[in-house]
């Protein structure tokens, strides 16, 4: 028997299929997000925050009104008095208060900017992990695969020296027993395959094709500092506490409710017969000041302020332990990538040595099966450690805010 029993063990994902189209990381994440509820209903919420920044540039704090009534004595009297009535309200503004909705409409934009670009990170690090485990599926699905031909063509070795008197019925039993093994380990590896693509699915809406392990850029030495100031939380987080700040200053301007001006008209006759008088009214309403619910308004907004500054700082120093975390994670997954694939170069030296003494009759049946096997656990070590380098870049570039690409 030919001593190649796990030859392209180490590749972690096979090519695609002829025909078939690679998916890349990049495209998973922009079919996801197209499948997003914020992501449809976004171009809605823009408009309605370029709307409140046209109402808050207004000339009246509430849209004009107008003011229609009359009187007649037909009903009592009926000596023909009649009066008609025409005025137009004006909703003025308090001090300080258009300049301050119009900040707070500004704010409130930038908030929903910063938010959705947090919401499409997070969305992010969800793919990136459905990702990467249908990557480490179907590298397991093809190691067992390999595992399974290796073990029928050692099976049918074995079978011809066995009928031919060169091996013990024994060792026809010990072959046939790896061979149910590994049909064991294909059948679960397929499952866990099938079952990581649909979480893919999930997130995606498209049943994937033909996986692409290709890793993620590596980040510039440096660059860590500049990443995380302008990190997508962390914006967001900015962006609320700046929407905070805005609220808390229009509070302080709406001590009371909004004036209003009334412009009118009036035309009246006290008999029949008398010609109609017009006259003009000019009235200005001013409510007084709401005491405990402006209290209550100073309240809300300042706790609103606080929460919103004291979650950018536990945000900020929470991120910083993540990427140094995850920056630590990726530097021991270059080492075990490059401590498997020494082991998996020894133990495929060791396979051929002692694949060529079964064949010479040097070494038994037991020995080859457990070569064999510890060639195909340092192979399987090697193709998950390739993985696991890609995976953890991946998770890194997630933690310094970085979208897939």
């Amino acid at each position: 028997m030919r001593a190649c029993f796990w030859i392209a063990l180490s590749i972690v994902v096979a090519l695609p299929a002829h025909g078939e189209t690679p998916q890349t990381l990049a495209g998973a994440f922009a079919a996801a997000w197209e499948r997003q509820p914020v992501a449809q209903a976004l171009g809605e919420r823009q408009r309605a925050a370029e709307a409140r920044q046209e109402a808050a540039s207004a000339l009246t704090a509430e849209p004009p009104s107008l003011e229609l009534g009359g009187r007649s004595d037909r009903f009592n009297r009926d000596r023909g008095a009649e009066e008609y009535e025409v005025g137009l309200v004006l909703p003025l503004w308090l001090p300080g208060e258009r300049r301050g909705s119009l900040a707070l409409a500004t704010a409130e934009g930038a908030a929903l900017t910063a938010r959705t670009a947090a919401l499409r990170l997070q969305l992010a690090g969800a793919l990136r992990q459905a990702w990467w485990d249908w990557q480490l599926a179907d590298n397991e699905r093809q190691l067992a695969d390999e595992r399974l031909a290796a073990a029928r063509r050692l099976r049918d070795d074995v079978t011809k020296r066995v009928a031919a008197g060169d091996l013990a019925r024994a060792d026809q039993h010990q072959a046939d027993g790896e061979l149910a093994a590994a049909t064991a380990a294909q059948a679960e590896a397929g499952a866990q395959f099938a079952a990581a693509g649909y979480r893919l699915q999930a997130l995606t809406g498209q049943a994937p094709t033909a996986p692409l392990a290709k890793a993620e850029a590596e980040v510039a030495a440096g660059e860590e500092a500049t990443l995380l100031a302008v990190h997508p939380q962390l914006l967001a987080l900015a962006g609320r506490g700046d929407v905070s700040r805005q609220e808390l200053a229009l509070a302080r301007s709406r001590s009371r409710a909004n004036p209003e001006i009334t412009i009118a008209t009036r035309r009246e006759r006290g008999l029949a017969g008398e010609a109609m008088e017009q006259t003009w009214a000019l009235a200005l309403r001013i409510p007084f000041s709401s005491g405990a619910r402006q209290q209550a308004r100073l309240a809300e907004a300042n706790a609103e302020l606080i929460e919103s500054r004291l979650s950018a700082e536990r945000e900020g120093e929470r991120l910083v332990q993540e990427v140094a975390a995850a920056r630590s994670r990726l530097g021991a997954a270059r080492l075990q990538l490059s401590a498997a694939e020494e082991r998996a170069r020894l133990a495929g030296e060791s396979r051929e040595f002692f694949a060529k003494s079964f064949r010479l009759g040097e070494s038994d049946l037991p020995t080859r099966l457990r070569i064999e096997q510890e060639a195909f656990a340092a192979a399987s070590q090697a193709a998950r450690a390739r993985i696991n380098l890609a995976a953890s870049l991946s998770a890194y570039r997630q933690a310094l805010g970085l979208l897939p690409e």
